[in-house]
């Protein structure tokens, strides 16, 4: 199994190393991938069984792997939005092209 993209039904949003996006830390920007690398409890599939499943840059991202809303037990951040890179692949790369027929509303295409 591959994790270069993936759906999380949680925050329902693409997931994987291969999905660019902002780190989820309110007001940061950098840069960073929806990898396993980023994710908050140190590298567990959608957080484990102690992290909020969001996606933090090195900085953002406390000694033990998680972010500091977790550390201290509050709940996660709102999630950023994804990126206009990732909006546009989606939209125009022919590799989601089925994925784009399967979105439309019949009667609104």
């Amino acid at each position: 199994m591959s994790w270069a993209i993936g759906f999380d039904e949680r925050w329902q949003r693409d997931i994987g190393y291969g999905v660019p996006a902002t780190c989820d830390h309110p007001g940061c920007g950098k840069q960073i991938d929806r990898g396993l690398s980023y994710v908050c409890c140190d590298e567990e599939p959608y957080g484990g069984n102690e992290g909020c499943g969001l996606y933090f840059c090195e900085q953002h991202r406390g000694d033990e792997g998680k972010c500091e809303r977790c550390t201290a037990g509050k709940p996660p951040f709102e999630p950023t939005a994804d990126t206009a890179e990732w909006t546009h692949h989606k939209a125009t790369h022919w590799s989601w092209a089925e994925w784009r027929a399967e979105q439309e509303v019949p009667g609104h295409g």
